[in-house]
């Protein structure tokens, strides 16, 4: 894998988020895949709650300044970069002000979810795929974590299929057992409906909830990491209908296994 190209995209990491199963482990694929010569890009959401003076983040003013459309609406997308220290890995903050300035991450007070989640999950998406295009980083593989992040592969598939810059990618998501309660917006299929027209592919958000939106991310991938030691049976068996390559829950052999996946996807033409 040296010298390939994988694109880490993650609603947690750590150290700009408090650590979780899926903040580390996203943060440690990262992590093992740079020290064995690999070119790796980090991108997750700037939430209002990462502390930009004490992790030193600052605006690309050259990444900045376009405009995303989400629902009919023009959203400003700004665009602000890190670097883990001591790790020499560059993590970019796909950032706005209506949807990441507020200082929670995706619930309120009252614990409950943000209603505007949906529309922040398809932001975060085109922001990550407008800021690869600005960089001209064409990656060999999308790692997705996450389900913020989890509508990176329909948007990739359906929406930016004819972009060159990822015509050879493989997307991997993997896949955690960190639900959260009820649903997003009943509204997130037709705004998806925006940008994707017809698509039967919409149909698996018809209704939003957490493994909803992870299946949708599934039937988009080209392979599936177990994140968690424990998934529901109704996703495990969705995986197995799928019959693309799966790598189970690694514990002990983490970077091995992780680099010999990377190694074996790019592998296949």
């Amino acid at each position: 894998m040296k010298d390939k190209r994988i694109l880490f995209v993650s609603s947690e990491v750590v150290p700009y988020l408090p650590e979780t199963e899926l903040s580390l482990t996203a943060f440690n694929a990262a992590k093992n895949a740079h020290s064995k010569g690999v070119q790796t890009r980090i991108f997750m959401p700037r939430y209002g709650v990462i502390n930009e003076r004490r992790h030193q983040l600052h605006e690309v003013i050259r990444l900045s300044g376009m405009n995303l459309v989400v629902n009919d609406m023009d959203m400003p997308l700004i665009i602000k970069v890190a670097s883990i220290p001591k790790e020499r890995m560059q993590v970019y903050f796909i950032d706005n002000e209506e949807y990441f300035k507020r200082k929670a991450v995706f619930t309120d007070e009252d614990d409950q979810l943000f209603d505007d989640n949906d529309e922040r999950a398809i932001f975060f998406a085109k922001g990550v795929v407008e800021t690869v295009k600005k960089l001209n980083w064409a990656p060999d593989i999308i790692h997705v974590h996450g389900w913020m992040a989890s509508l990176l592969p329909l948007y990739l598939r359906e929406f930016y299929n004819e972009e060159p810059l990822f015509t050879e990618s493989k997307i991997i998501t993997s896949v955690y057992n960190n639900p959260f309660e009820g649903t997003l917006s009943e509204e997130l299929a037709d705004k998806v409906t925006f940008d994707l027209k017809s698509n039967d592919k919409i149909a698996t958000i018809k209704t939003p909830n957490h493994t909803n939106i992870l299946k949708s991310a599934i039937e988009n991938s080209d392979a599936i990491i177990y994140g968690s030691e424990d998934i529901s049976e109704e996703l495990s068996s969705f995986i197995e209908e799928k019959k693309i390559p799966v790598l189970g829950f690694q514990e002990e052999n983490f970077k091995e296994s992780y680099l010999n996946f990377y190694t074996d996807l790019v592998s296949v033409n």
